[in-house]
């Protein structure tokens, strides 16, 4: 997830040392406690804390489509409070996507099963990705990406590979943010060869790969400053303050190959959690710094805004959920309530934008922000119904029927 999964078959243990039982979790998996204060190993199954992180991620991407001043999202109809909305939201997608991807590598690397096949990992990534993804394109195309998408950049949308394409009316072609899905497919298609490589990564190490990757992912921007040309900015980004061209935003932001640092990074922070190698600042502290550096954003160069401030901030986030469910300590992310959001988060993710987009379709004008704030709860609201629908009707039923083999589905029968 990633943004589809954060939930797994749990790491396996280390054969040479003996977990300590520790309290039981809410779904009745059972945590560990660490051994003299140096090393945590995990039996749990599940870490519903990261479960419940993911819908708040999702919800930041959800208020930045929501803030987008572009004619067939905006709501508000005085130019100046379109704007300082713009302005309060305008990094929050970045954020929440960043999220997603450092998500996705720690969740997989702490499910990761020593006896899984590649074909098994990867035939489980796909019944739990494309349905969905197939139905959201669906449904975009139906209800408003036809009128203006050429049948090719349809096609490139519906196979995940648009995003390798530098041009805007690409990227963001048919569901906008299905463009971080073809990021994910690369993801998927490296981890069983990235898992085996980095297993070999002594734990006296783990810190300065840690150390050189997130050096790599804050580096980016200034790379691509650099290194390419600073004209012409892409459209509209100079009123925006997003100032950088359109090869600079996708060599730096969209590109799978650069975005796998994110992905990979968490699977470094997975290992180094794992293996007692993490000193962990705790939910308050880390939730301090991602707040602070959200701040930042709005001051800085705007390819720096999009990763490079928030990256350390979001990993700490990370390792202290997971640390908290291991060591069973309390966390508001982990109540029935924000892990059903979670478990839901997926679908949020890629219907949300269909909902906005279609919504502004059929409303007529521009409104108050009184009335901006009502249809967005409105369009909140809906997005929730529908993604639990999706959920509950195509993605879990799915997911349990097809994860496994007919052979292995008739053993368990």
């Amino acid at each position: 997830m990633t943004i589809a999964n954060t939930t797994g078959g749990g790491p396996p243990k280390p054969a040479a040392v003996s977990p300590l039982p520790g309290p039981a979790g809410p779904s009745g998996n059972t945590g560990v406690a660490s051994a003299s204060g140096a090393r945590l190993h995990a039996a749990l199954t599940r870490l519903p804390s990261l479960t419940g992180l993911r819908f708040p991620a999702a919800l930041f991407v959800f208020f930045n489509h929501t803030g987008l001043p572009f004619p067939f999202l905006r709501l508000l109809e005085d130019d100046k409070a379109a704007m300082n909305y713009f302005d309060v939201t305008a990094n929050a997608g970045a954020l929440g996507v960043t999220f997603f991807f450092v998500l996705s590598g720690f969740v997989l690397t702490w499910s990761a099963r020593d006896r899984d096949t590649t074909g098994a990992f990867w035939r489980r990534r796909f019944v739990k990705i494309y349905p969905n993804y197939v139905i959201t394109w669906a449904l975009a195309m139906v209800l408003f990406a036809s009128a203006f998408t050429p049948t090719g950049t349809a096609v490139a949308n519906l196979f995940m590979v648009h995003v390798w394409v530098p041009k805007f009316d690409v990227l963001s072609s048919v569901n906008t943010p299905s463009w971080s899905l073809g990021c994910e497919l690369l993801f998927y298609a490296s981890f069983p060869l990235l898992y085996r490589l980095f297993q070999r990564i002594s734990l006296g190490h783990l810190k300065y790969w840690i150390a050189g990757v997130t050096a790599a992912v804050m580096a980016t921007p200034l790379l691509a400053y650099s290194l390419m040309a600073d004209a012409p900015a892409f459209p509209g980004g100079a009123a925006l303050g997003a100032e950088a061209t359109v090869e600079q935003y996708w060599v730096s932001y969209y590109l799978p190959p650069v975005r796998m640092l994110d992905f990979a990074l968490g699977m470094l922070v997975a290992l180094a959690v794992r293996h007692g190698r993490w000193r962990n600042i705790g939910l308050v502290w880390s939730g301090v710094l991602l707040a602070g550096s959200y701040v930042i954003c709005s001051y800085v160069p705007f390819l720096y805004s999009q990763r490079s401030v928030t990256i350390i901030p979001i990993v700490l986030l990370i390792a202290a959920a997971a640390t908290s469910d291991i060591n069973g300590r309390f966390t508001v992310f982990r109540n029935r309530a924000m892990v059903w959001l979670g478990e839901i988060s997926f679908a949020f993710y890629m219907l949300h934008f269909v909902v906005l987009a279609y919504s502004r379709k059929v409303l007529d004008g521009y409104f108050s922000p009184a009335e901006t704030a009502g249809i967005i709860a409105g369009q909140l609201v809906v997005t929730v119904i529908l993604s639990w629908a999706l959920y509950a009707l195509v993605e879990r039923p799915i997911t349990r029927r097809w994860s496994k083999p007919r052979s292995a589905r008739a053993t368990t029968d």
